[in-house]
């Protein structure tokens, strides 16, 4: 089954070809990142805009690559949520139209769902089950993942998810849009061991997490050098390691439980902020003293993007799942709502 891939949920339209026997064919993504920038954060009615303005050369640019004709083509998979509803709405009316026109399926797919997945496109992919973080701007999550559709939530963040709290101390701090390449990259030149900030929530059972106190923490302690006369590079790449390994302790820590909890040593990580080297070695060294398994997407594959959506959805058409031409999106919608395989 060849299907193609349309993803608008945010800031990034991505289109890509999966086939269900040769694998990707091709994908494309356009960032809108310089567009969000000069306002700090992404603007909806901006990303709406712009996703129209690229969704067809992206489509076009993707067939050229494959060498694929839209008569070849047999269903089209489009994210239906969650996420900003009139980005998905673009993704979702140019999906339906494409599929009446051609005379094949279009089916709604689930971002995270896509997001968790994403690591079935690499060579070595996880094996079900497996206990699942995803971890991006929007949404602070461990699952338990039996198979396709069969999801299981442990734990989530009680306020901002760990890459909002990126964005946000970033911001705080002068930083550019986006936050946490920021935030990483100046960490790589920080100074250990000169400030420490709490690991939120570590400090009692359970599989919970909230970020905005360390937020706050980060917020304070950049106040203060400031008023103390130090608002040097060099004090900002302190402040970033500090939080960078509040925020990867504390992961690391909820993902051991949550293993032992599940009685699994299989770990899969997605989402954006999947593509930190740090929380990457951390939980590789974790899983390394488990003698267990980490999984993650390759850091293209890691942000938002059609290849995720094509794949995900070839495995629920495929399954003989369908839907009516009706264009329907949520901006909320919870995982554990989705039927199993």
């Amino acid at each position: 089954m060849l299907v193609l891939g349309l993803e608008t949920s945010c800031d990034e339209t991505g289109v890509a070809l999966y086939d269900s026997e040769r694998g990707l064919l091709a994908d494309a993504l356009f960032s809108q990142i310089d567009l969000h920038r000069a306002y700090g954060g992404v603007v909806p009615e901006l990303a709406s805009r712009d996703h129209v303005k690229r969704m067809l050369p992206l489509i076009r640019q993707v067939l050229d690559e494959a060498g694929c004709v839209p008569a070849e083509i047999d269903a089209i998979a489009y994210t239906a949520g969650p996420g900003l509803v009139g980005a998905l709405l673009v993704g979702a009316s140019c999906a339906q139209a494409l599929a009446f026109a051609w005379g094949i399926p279009a089916l709604g797919v689930h971002h995270m769902e896509g997001h968790l997945l994403a690591p079935m496109l690499e060579k070595n992919p996880p094996q079900f089950p497996f206990v699942a973080l995803l971890v991006s701007g929007g949404h602070t999550q461990l699952v338990q993942v039996d198979g396709i559709g069969q999801y299981t939530l442990l734990g989530e963040s009680l306020d901002d998810a760990a890459g909002e709290a990126f964005d946000k101390t970033a911001k705080m701090m002068g930083l550019n849009y986006p936050g946490g390449p920021e935030i990483a990259r100046l960490a790589e030149k920080g100074v250990g061991g000169r400030y420490t900030f709490p690991r939120p929530m570590c400090d009692r059972p359970g599989l919970m997490f909230s970020f905005s106190g360390l937020k706050t923490s980060a917020l304070n302690t950049w106040q203060h050098s400031v008023s103390a006369g130090d608002d040097s590079e060099q004090a900002r790449c302190d402040i970033a390691l500090a939080f960078q390994q509040a925020v990867v302790e504390t992961l690391t820590i909820k993902c051991k439980r949550a293993l032992k909890q599940a009685g699994m040593k299989r770990l899969v990580i997605a989402g954006g902020v999947s593509a930190n080297k740090a929380l990457r070695t951390s939980l590789e060294k974790m899983l390394g003293d488990m003698n267990g398994d980490v999984f993650y997407a390759r850091p293209e594959f890691c942000t938002d993007n059609g290849a995720m959506i094509a794949y995900a959805g070839c495995q629920r058409l495929q399954a003989g799942q369908h839907e009516s031409l009706a264009i329907s999106v949520q901006a909320r919608w919870p995982m554990e709502q989705l039927s199993p395989l």
